[in-house]
């Protein structure tokens, strides 16, 4: 077998792998459209710097891109540029070397974020990493030409092959340094904002649930919630759709998402989602219309919550057992798709339907998330290592409550991040630095309520509360503000703010029906848990608050739409992969 021959094999199976890897994530349509649009732009880069040799700035996004999104759509991103370049370069026998290469530029960028621990760099030291990566593409290219031209494959050669083509490296490397230096971390702030986008919009698919375990906490009293959810509710219940559903804003096409988040919002107010009805159609019509289509994790796990809460089975709601379907995904390791959050909402869940915090599949997930723990008490959407937030913390805090660890080191140390974040106007943003906002305000009073805070007292440096500062976003009309400059999807952002305001963590009791209404007799009710008992830690003293930072105004709908029209134009580039 010759050189070219074994190297090509090897280079396939490490490709398919890779291929596998990335396939074998279940990557989100949106997150797909990023790759897709990034993988565009680096071709693209590079057919644009063609009459500059060696000079181009994909190396330096496809490693942005390895950095801000992690490992595997770091691979993709830097496989796909090469492939889809070569569509105007020409392909051959160094294509898969590329495809190879820039590949692994995008898993360094993943390996720079671990090092520094999800935190930017510092522009300088940013540049030479880029120039590491294009020294170290150069050096690979080198070698393929070796083993495919090279003959006798005497090192004598190789060194031949490094030196003679020195001068078109280090144009390599210039170049990725300069590009940096222009927009290196820019980009890469722009990419963290469209991932904390992208992981709050995970956390509502899965985390937008209700169930029947209560977990009591000091909340304001039912007079002073009723007064300040009454609009809200009024609001939400204006914006159904006559299918029984809600969209992102009113007039808007219903959605699971939206129709689940809203349902929560509404029970967490005392409303069953059973007597939520437009037109004869309820809510749980709508769920029950769309039900065959569930298949998503996260799906699952929010459309159980709602089950619980409405007191109907998801034990048998429309012909599944969507608990079974549920632990069928659980990792040996007790991780549920390997994530924070959607182990997270899976405890959520299953304690909801009735499994206790001592089961075993209840335990085995608690554990492992207690394990994801970052240094600063925070936790990421995907795990131990990427930078900490606000929501994702406070998702794991109300799953770690409701599995019976309340009170315990973890879960204190995770309040204490939260504490830590409030601005000044007692709100919470969604990243470090940034500005406040109601859902990651809504997630913070959730979890401070699960660990028994008492949410009215929570002010740092003379702030006010964050009930407070929900309250101030909510209008004449009782839609509740996105943030003092944006009113993107206006029905999920209220529901989500409706939860906090009703004062009510994760999961929910089970809601009564309304008096009038006829109790459904197919469906068993769900079980409901005993209340955790409240707790008598004091609340710890905040530290200074980090400064505000501007956040786009731009809408979820909007960038979803935007992302999705970019991945379109992108795919026709790369039918072959995408």
């Amino acid at each position: 077998m010759s050189w070219a021959l074994a190297a090509t094999l090897l280079l396939g199976l490490a490709l398919a792998a890779g291929f596998a890897w990335w396939e074998r994530s279940h990557p989100p349509s949106r997150l797909l459209a990023l790759v897709a649009t990034l993988a565009a732009l680096a071709a693209l880069g590079r057919v644009a710097f063609a009459p500059l040799p060696n000079v181009k700035p994909t190396t330096d996004i496809v490693l942005f891109a390895g950095f801000a999104l992690g490992a595997a759509p770091g691979f993709m991103v830097g496989a796909i540029a090469a492939l889809a370049s070569n569509l105007f370069f020409g392909q051959g026998p160094w294509t898969p070397w590329q495809m190879a290469a820039w590949g692994a530029v995008g898993l360094f960028g993943a390996v720079l974020a671990v090092l520094w621990r999800g935190r930017t760099p510092g522009r300088v030291p940013l540049a030479l990493a880029c120039g590491v990566a294009g020294y170290g593409f150069g050096t690979v290219m080198n070698v393929s030409l070796w083993v495919t031209y090279g003959g006798d494959h005497t090192l004598a050669k190789l060194l031949a092959y490094q030196g003679t083509s020195l001068p078109f490296d280090l144009a390599h490397v210039a170049g990725n340094v300069l590009f940096c230096l222009a927009f290196g971390p820019a980009l890469i702030a722009a990419l963290a904002r469209f991932r904390a986008r992208l992981d709050v919009r995970w956390i509502p698919v899965a985390a937008g649930l209700a169930g029947t375990l209560v977990v009591v906490g000091a909340t304001p009293s039912p007079d002073a919630q009723a007064a300040g959810t009454a609009k809200p509710v009024s609001y939400l219940r204006g914006a159904q759709n006559a299918d029984g559903g809600f969209g992102g804003a009113p007039g808007q096409s219903s959605s699971g998402l939206y129709t689940g988040w809203t349902a929560l919002g509404l029970a967490a107010a005392g409303h069953n989602p059973a007597d939520v009805k437009r037109g004869g159609t309820s809510v749980l019509g709508y769920l029950e219309a769309h039900v065959k289509d569930v298949s998503d994790l996260g799906e699952l796990e929010r459309t159980i919550l709602v089950l619980t809460a409405s007191g109907q089975s998801p034990r048998t709601f429309g012909g599944r057992d969507l608990v079974a379907e549920v632990l069928r995904k659980q990792a040996p390791g007790g991780a549920f798709a390997a994530r924070v959050n959607t182990t997270a909402f899976a405890v959520l869940a299953l304690r909801a339907a009735g499994r206790p915090a001592t089961a075993r599949p209840v335990r085995r997930a608690v554990a492992w998330i207690a394990g994801q723990a970052n240094p600063d008490g925070g936790y990421n959407f995907a795990g131990k290592g990427g930078p900490s937030g606000v929501d994702d913390t406070g998702a794991a805090v109300q799953a770690l409550v409701a599995g019976g660890r309340r009170g315990t080191r973890v879960v204190q140390r995770a309040v204490r991040f939260i504490l830590r974040r409030q601005q000044p106007d007692g709100g919470f943003p969604l990243a470090t630095g940034g500005a406040s906002n109601a859902q990651s305000t809504a997630w913070a009073m959730q979890a401070l309520i699960a660990a028994g805070r008492k949410v009215a007292d929570v002010r740092r440096g003379g702030s006010r509360s964050p009930d407070a500062y929900l309250r101030s976003l909510t209008g004449a009309d009782g839609a509740v503000r996105y943030s003092r400059t944006s009113k993107q999807t206006p029905v999920w952002v209220t529901g989500q703010a409706l939860t906090a305001l009703a004062g009510k963590p994760f999961p929910l009791a089970r809601v009564a029906r309304a008096a009038h209404a006829a109790r459904p007799t197919a469906a068993r009710p769900a079980p409901t848990a005993r209340p955790a008992p409240r707790s008598t830690a004091a609340p710890t003293p905040a530290p200074t608050t980090a400064p505000e930072s501007r956040r786009s105004a731009i809408s979820d709908a909007e960038l979803e739409a935007a992302a999705r029209r970019a991945g379109t134009a992108a795919g026709l580039l790369t039918p072959l992969v995408l």
